[in-house]
């Protein structure tokens, strides 16, 4: 299942409240500031700090 990427204008990052950027490669949202990757589980995005992954500097996107 597919995020709508209509929810990107609404949602933000839990830990700043900043724009989250989808990564259609991964299936996964991403906090460039926090460098946090949040997954998606059957298209629903799944927000829980506990829950993201780490970025590596190389891992965010441009």
């Amino acid at each position: 299942m597919a995020l709508d990427i209509k929810l990107l204008d609404i949602i933000a990052c839990p830990v700043c409240k900043g724009k989250l950027h989808y990564n259609k490669a991964v299936h996964e949202l991403v906090c460039r500031f926090d460098k946090l990757a949040y997954p998606l589980e059957e298209g629903i995005p799944v927000l829980l700090e506990n829950r993201a992954r780490p970025l590596n500097s190389d891992e965010l996107p441009s």
